[in-house]
């Protein structure tokens, strides 16, 4: 799944929090360079090897 900045996304599980992130949507507005994805979601970053999410 590639990924790019203005795509919506909805986050079912960030690996290694406690679940505050679950079901969260938003837009991604910038990947940094090593791919994590910053949006509108909140203040951590999507990790697409690691995390569960889909483009919306």
């Amino acid at each position: 799944m590639e990924v790019k900045i203005g795509d919506r996304i909805r986050i079912y599980h960030l690996k290694g929090e406690d679940g505050a992130y679950e079901g969260a949507e938003g837009i991604v507005e910038h990947i940094d360079s090593i791919g994590q994805l910053h949006g509108t979601w909140g203040g951590l970053a999507v990790i697409p090897e690691e995390d569960d999410f889909q483009i919306i």
